[in-house]
């Protein structure tokens, strides 16, 4: 039984799980929308997003909206990494990963025969996806750190090939974030038990 389980054995979910889930969810729907704002202000393409998408109503707002999105991210993040390490969760879910179980299990999720049976288990594509998230994530939260504290932290900076280029990183960092969500939701509609069980924890 999960140590930081505080729900009824047969829970599918425990409540940590479910709690931080949708922390992150609230954090990313507030990140997403005003970023989308802080980028129409100084677009990097030849594109801008629709004003009913974005949030923060001008540059000062959104800015507001995001930094408070982002200390939610990352506390919550940091919540969600301890508590899979000290329950056992990381090493029990998302490893082991091959190759050939990776191949095996984008096969069948092409032709629709992945099984869903027991939610209690990720397949390996599950697995490489959340583990992509979480990467994703970190790199989101470095490069947004180059495009609030660029002087503070020249070293960063460089590393991620100076402002520009962090400002084209931070970008398509967001928008696989976002891509990820999208199928996401695609997934819950294939199968919607999954969100009553991290709704409800069965």
């Amino acid at each position: 039984m999960d140590t930081f389980n505080t729900d009824a054995p047969r829970a599918i979910h425990p409540l940590w799980l479910r709690a931080t889930h949708w922390l992150n969810a609230v954090a990313v729907a507030i990140l997403a929308t005003s970023g989308w704002r802080i980028y129409d202000a100084s677009p990097l393409f030849d594109f801008q997003f629709a004003d009913p998408l974005t949030l923060g109503g001008w540059l000062g707002g959104a800015l507001q909206w995001h930094f408070a999105a982002m200390w939610l991210l990352v506390a919550n993040g940091l919540a969600y990494l301890l508590l899979n390490t000290g329950s056992g969760r990381l090493g029990k879910q998302f490893f082991p990963l091959s190759l050939r179980m990776l191949f095996v299990d984008l096969s069948a999720a092409v032709r629709g025969h992945l099984s869903h049976a027991d939610p209690r288990r990720y397949n390996s594509v599950q697995r490489l996806a959340y583990l992509a998230v979480m990467a994703d994530s970190v790199l989101l939260g470095l490069s947004g750190l180059v495009l609030w504290k660029s002087v503070q932290f020249p070293l960063l900076r460089e590393l991620l090939g100076g402002y520009e280029t962090a400002r084209h990183v931070h970008f398509f960092a967001m928008a696989a974030l976002v891509g990820f969500v999208g199928v996401h939701l695609a997934m819950v509609a294939v199968v919607p038990r999954t969100l009553r069980a991290m709704t409800f924890g069965r």
